[in-house]
């Protein structure tokens, strides 16, 4: 094999998983290039059958299509024409105020045998117009076909003649269907990813209550409570590998390496599969963590659901802690200077973890101040809102 092909094949596994992002949501893998092209060969041959002693004009409706359209070509056996085109709608002055046309159609179709060729059809309103257009120019014969069918969806009369393959009515991007224009390279068809688990990472300056509202949370919502602090401690004192491998970094004085970190938290989430999902405390601290987070729970086929933030006036948060360490002792609660250092530490490492989940649109922000009880509803209605 060439080095080209190798690395094309590299590149090929890398690009397309199982579960992959687009923009803010996340896709699973529906349906495989193998079983399109045999959906498109299957359309492609019984068009053959029925239109062998015609000459039709395939028309492509754009611009989902262009991957469907190119490929039945590639095996339609007879002679035809092609034409690409678009739907293009303004604002007029008709009754409606909705006036569609056609954009693209050159040949002279009067008398002709017209194939329209769609990548999906689901409530049928395209199709009405295109029905309406193409009849209106006398042509000899008009059929529609399409790749993917969604008969759930549909809320037409109009006949289709020819559907590739029927699916559910779930959104779907790849083979020229997009997200907001991502997606339309992927030779396979993903669908939208409705998971229902709950996935939290909860922020909280030191003596916002952040581990006390962990506890009420997992109790409420039935969740798994993965605390960064707790894994690393159970794993150096029982000696695991990762324990060991991670204690041989804090002893030389050296930060723990993301994946180290990363490794514990998946075996801890592998630990409970049944799981309705999980609260992540102390991780992740930076960008670079948040983006191996991701990663690790696209390949789980989850997802973070939200990042919630427990806010608090610093004043009151210093006497807050000032207060427990006359019980608990801690050097770091009893001295102001500590104390005020701490929540300039959060501040500057929290900033753009904010930024980042603030443009997945998953960054909450909740009053910290209050009773335990005032503050979990808060908390419970953000996660209700999911």
């Amino acid at each position: 094999m060439s080095l080209f092909l190798v690395k094309k094949q590299h590149i090929y596994q890398k690009a397309f998983k199982n579960v992959i992002k687009l923009h803010d949501k996340y896709f699973k893998k529906f349906i495989s290039e193998a079983q399109i092209q045999e959906t498109v060969a299957k359309i492609a041959l019984e068009m053959a059958e029925d239109l062998e002693d015609e000459n039709p004009i395939f028309v492509g409706i754009l611009s989902g299509v262009f991957m469907f359209f190119s490929d039945f070509m590639k095996i339609y056996p007879y002679q035809c024409e092609m034409s690409f085109v678009k739907l293009s709608s303004y604002h007029g002055t008709s009754s409606s105020g909705d006036i569609k046309e056609l954009i693209g159609l050159s040949q002279d179709i009067e008398g002709r045998t017209v194939v329209v060729l769609e990548d999906i059809i689901d409530t049928g309103n395209t199709l009405e117009e295109i029905y309406k257009i193409f009849k209106a120019k006398k042509v000899k014969d008009f059929k529609i076909g399409t790749l993917f069918f969604k008969p759930e969806a549909y809320q037409k009369q109009y006949k289709i003649d020819y559907i590739g393959m029927e699916i559910p009515n779930e959104f779907i991007v790849g083979y020229g269907l997009d997200y907001d224009e991502l997606g339309r390279n992927l030779p396979e068809v993903y669908q939208l990813h409705n998971h229902n688990m709950i996935n939290l990472i909860l922020f909280g300056k030191p003596g916002a209550g952040k581990g006390t509202q962990a506890n009420f949370l997992k109790e409420k919502y039935n969740l798994v409570h993965i605390s960064t602090a707790d894994v690393f401690r159970y794993n150096i004192k029982n000696g695991t590998e990762l324990g060991i491998l991670a204690k041989s970094f804090m002893d030389k004085g050296d930060l723990v390496p993301d994946e180290v970190t990363i490794n514990m938290l998946q075996a801890e989430v592998e630990k409970n599969p049944e799981a309705n999902g999980f609260i992540f405390d102390g991780f992740p601290r930076t960008t670079a963590q948040a983006e191996a987070l991701d990663n690790f729970l696209a390949i789980k086929d989850m997802g973070i659901s939200a990042t919630i933030a427990l806010e608090a006036d610093e004043d009151i948060l210093t006497e807050r802690l000032l207060e427990r360490g006359k019980v608990s002792g801690r050097a770091d609660d009893q001295d102001e200077e500590k104390i005020r250092n701490r929540f300039d530490e959060y501040n500057q490492k929290t900033a753009p973890l904010i930024d980042f989940y603030k443009k997945q649109n998953k960054f909450y922000s909740v009053d910290g101040i209050g009773t335990i009880e005032e503050i979990t509803v808060r908390l419970s209605t953000v996660i209700d809102d999911l």
